[in-house]
């Protein structure tokens, strides 16, 4: 049923939410972002009608009945597109933004995977907003309108400023999986991306001379979420707010800012997993003897009783790999090994291969990621080095948890959340090479101790990560914003 924009019908039926994503990982991913948006809508289908929107890039639409089913006019310099419309085999509903010139090329969601961003991302990514904001409204010809939109990321948050634009009070959350990537681009781009003149200001999606995708969202969103309780903390700070605290540090006093913890999918149990080379669980734990060997033997690592430290990530300066590198060959001088899985910046795999070729028995390096195998270091590992400076929210450090490797982690966003210190893994609080050692010597010294290792497996492997907690959480977000709505609706009635 249609009804005025912002305004949920007066019949009973479950809350429309347009999911809005710029990866999901039943197609492609590039981080976190691609997994929270495949199982976080999924969560929420038992009590909101939830449908997510994503571009239609060349990987979404292999092997994909995509029936069209509405249209978008052109607008400002941003091109005329297609509604397309996947169903899963879930019932899972994805609306499908069809422009084969934007979109269908070979790469990331982000760049040519080279390293380089696509030169006209700031169009891409606003075109998807604005089709979020303008189903939102009503049009494209659909037979569902949401009440509320869910945005993520840079990508889509200009979706909540094109509503305040077009003084459409439709309810918006975004949702800031990672504030160090903002959407930065030149002020002179601000006409073709239907920007208005009056919007470039502190008050605004003005940063420092430049437009903020992010910043827009964050000041036109009426609540934002962040992906970890302490990650929402941190962003007040100017240490950690990307010289977006202040802003941030307001919405969290009108307490229009919440973390909420991102979750795990329930296929991360070691007693089933069909990627593992032997299954175990809290009862018995000798199945990871049989994924540590297979670990050693894909990475060419010695046989070897000592500890097997693991890095499932990408390798870039946010992580910490730079300290991982300088703490290697300590592991290796106590008897311990690594293996690395990850890509990222050159220096580090680079860095990395040398490490391995001075070390080829203790220390295996695979530049790329592949999921069986990822899955199968996880369970094989002892131990999960996570020296992030920052970590929004983290699933590494679930995922290891669950297949009984604890990681060593820095204390930061999820990371600090869900990790219990000396109970499921070992936190260390000076971001040094030093601190990551102090964090590995306890490790080893845990190592030593068979009874205390294994307790400490089975805590870690008894966690609960599941989804529904989460879920629960964005719903009761979701139900204050939709009753504010109707709130304000009827006392301009009145």
């Amino acid at each position: 049923m249609m009804h005025r924009a912002g305004l949920p019908a007066r019949e009973e039926r479950l809350p429309r939410i347009l999911f809005v994503t710029s990866e999901m990982s039943d197609f492609i991913k590039a981080g976190g972002l691609g997994e929270v948006s495949s199982a976080l809508p999924r969560a929420l289908r038992q009590s909101h009608d939830i449908r997510v929107l994503i571009p239609g890039y060349t990987r979404v639409l292999a092997g994909h009945n995509v029936t069209t089913v509405g249209r978008l006019n052109s607008a400002f310099g941003l091109p005329a597109c297609e509604i397309g419309l996947i169903e899963k085999a879930d019932g899972l509903i994805i609306y499908v933004l069809l422009c084969p010139d934007l979109y269908e090329r070979e790469g990331s969601p982000y760049g040519d995977g080279t390293g380089n961003d696509w030169s006209d991302n700031d169009v891409r990514f606003a075109r998807l907003a604005l089709a979020a904001a303008d189903i939102a409204c009503g049009s494209g010809a659909l037979s569902w309108q949401p009440d509320l939109l869910h945005v993520n990321d840079w990508p889509s948050a200009l979706a909540p400023a094109y509503l305040a634009w077009r003084e459409q009070a439709v309810p918006s959350i975004l949702t800031i999986h990672n504030l160090a990537y903002q959407g930065l681009f030149e002020r002179d781009r601000m006409p073709t991306l239907g920007v208005p003149e009056d919007a470039f200001q502190i008050d605004g999606a003005e940063f420092y001379g430049k437009l903020s995708f992010l910043k827009a969202g964050i000041f036109y969103a009426s609540h934002v979420t962040t992906v970890s309780g302490t990650y929402a903390r941190e962003i007040t700070t100017p240490e950690s707010g990307c010289g977006l605290d202040g802003l941030l540090r307001t919405r969290a006093e009108q307490g229009r800012l919440t973390g909420i913890l991102n979750g795990i999918d329930e296929s991360w149990d070691p007693s089933r997993d069909p990627h593992l080379a032997g299954h175990f669980d809290t009862e018995d734990l000798s199945g990871k003897r049989l994924n540590a060997n297979q670990v050693r033997d894909a990475f060419g690592l010695a046989v070897s009783r000592g500890p097997l430290f693991g890095i499932v990530s990408r390798l870039v300066h946010q992580k910490g790999i730079d300290l991982a590198i300088e703490a290697a060959e300590a592991i290796v001088s106590q008897g311990g090994q690594l293996a690395v899985m990850g890509q990222g910046e050159g220096q580090f795999e680079t860095a990395l291969q040398d490490l391995a070729a001075r070390n080829p028995q203790a220390i295996g390096v695979r530049i790329g990621f592949e999921e069986r195998e990822a899955r199968q270091l996880y369970a094989g590992s002892d131990f999960l080095l996570m020296p992030s400076r920052f970590e929004p929210c983290g699933l590494s450090q679930m995922y290891a948890q669950r297949f009984g490797s604890l990681p060593v982690a820095h204390r930061t966003g999820g990371l600090a959340d869900t990790i219990q210190d000396g109970v499921t893994g070992f936190l260390f609080s000076e971001l040094s090479v030093s601190g990551l050692m102090s964090g590995i010597t306890r490790a080893f010294e845990s190592f030593g101790t068979k009874r205390r290792l294994a307790a400490m497996r089975r805590t870690a492997m008894s966690r609960s990560f599941a989804w529904h907690r989460s879920a629960i959480q964005y719903g009761n977000v979701y139900s204050i914003m939709l009753t504010n709505r109707r709130n304000q609706l009827e006392a301009d009635l009145t």
